[in-house]
């Protein structure tokens, strides 16, 4: 028979299988017990959780406040079909031709005109298209990196820029003791959707460091346009990242990076060594899309529509979960939770897809990989209803009446 687990000790991905509630397809059984977990341990990663993310995506009926996912229903599918085959069309198709390492020329005009908008001063050959915005984190964090380099992060950042600063053997710091860069979402920070306020972004360029600024949620701002840029500010030391994947659809993946000017010419060698050149065929669609389209009126939409979805779980959560802290986001997908007690998390995940809906833990989010103060990220962005927001949380209610 098989040994109950430590519930003392995080468990990682395979010993926390054995361990799983059955599926929503075989009968029910009792939830796994709480228990207190160590206040920090080891950072396990996405690893840690695969097994539970292919569960939950294999649960039929499974509501899934998890990933940060654009509304599929947003996708402008017809309209990009439109600009699939015009692409197509095009004399010569240099969609299906190699291009430049940096980039359509048509489609950098237009970013750097969005970032001129901004208040950046930014011309056409200032851009680099990327293979989506995690491939601009890449190129930047190259070149920030040196010897037993330390970044300075958020107490809670994006998962995927922890991941490869870590791969390229940099220390993360999330403390605000000395660092050699920094790399921070200041318009509108994943997961906790808190704008960097005046204070902090003039602390941070006080410093003279330099910064990666992630600007891919900037135009999910509910309160209206994309705020002033730090590039805006320090051209000479910023690296500005940017993506489509937020605003119009992950899958063509295609994102950008502003860096210094001084270093363009390394970074651009650098790109070109990865891949040669983010794919012409997404570039070109995208460019038909921009030329035809009016992406303004669009944003207007989308900010709009996730400010809704935001406010309505604001709601479920007040009603069904009155003593779990949050704060209301200031734009994008998601919002942090702070429960009122300290379960294990890997055990609350798991009781929680035997309920029927998922989320992202905290710990991910961590640069120590934290398991305390225990915490979650709800995604109110891709579920299939508005209704599934209120039926997701109560879920969680259901879920935490149990396992708390």
């Amino acid at each position: 028979m098989e040994p109950a687990p430590d519930p003392d000790k995080p468990m990682d991905a395979t010993a926390l299988a054995r361990h799983l509630p059955p599926s929503s397809e075989t009968r029910r059984s009792p939830t796994p017990p709480a228990s207190e977990p160590p206040r920090s341990g080891p950072r396990l990663g996405v690893g840690r959780f695969d097994l539970l993310t292919r569960r939950a995506a294999e649960t039929p009926g499974l509501i899934s406040f998890a990933g940060g996912l654009p509304a599929p229903g947003e996708f402008p599918r017809t309209k990009l079909a439109g600009s699939f085959v015009r692409a197509l069309q095009a004399p010569s198709c240099p969609a299906l031709q190699y291009g430049w390492p940096e980039g359509d020329e048509d489609l950098r005009s237009w970013i750097a005109g969005q970032l001129r908008r901004r208040g950046a001063s930014v011309a056409r050959d200032d851009i680099i298209v990327t293979s989506g915005a995690q491939q601009a984190v890449s190129l930047a964090a190259q070149m920030v990196r040196g010897p037993h380099a330390r970044i300075g992060v958020d107490p809670e950042s994006y998962p995927g820029a922890l991941d490869l600063f870590r791969s390229l053997g940099m220390g993360l710091v999330d403390d605000g003791s000395h660092v050699d860069a920094y790399y921070l979402m200041p318009a509108l920070p994943n997961p906790r959707g808190r704008r960097l306020s005046a204070h902090e972004r003039a602390k941070v360029l006080s410093t003279l460091r330099p910064v990666i600024e992630d600007d891919a949620y900037a135009d999910l701002c509910f309160d209206g346009a994309a705020p002033r840029p730090l590039l805006a500010e320090a051209p000479d030391r910023v690296f500005h990242v940017g993506t489509f994947s937020k605003t119009l659809c992950p899958g063509l993946r295609v994102g950008w990076l502003v860096p210094p000017r001084a270093l363009r010419a390394d970074v651009l060698k650098l790109k070109q060594a990865a891949d040669l050149q983010a794919a012409s065929l997404p570039q070109a669609i995208l460019e038909d899309y921009l030329r035809n389209e009016d992406f303004d009126q669009r944003l207007v939409r989308l900010r709009e529509f996730y400010a809704r979805r935001a406010a309505r779980m604001e709601q479920a959560l007040r009603r069904y979960l009155p003593r779990w802290k949050f704060e209301p986001p200031a734009g994008g997908f998601a919002i942090w939770v702070e429960p009122d007690a300290e379960p294990n998390e890997a055990f609350f995940l798991a009781a929680a897809i035997e309920h029927g809906v998922a989320f992202d833990p905290g710990s991910l989010f961590r640069a120590s990989g934290a398991v305390r103060p225990f915490a979650l990220r709800l995604c109110f962005s891709s579920v299939s209803r508005d209704e599934d927001l209120d039926e997701g949380v109560r879920r969680l209610s259901r879920c935490w009446s149990e396992v708390a």
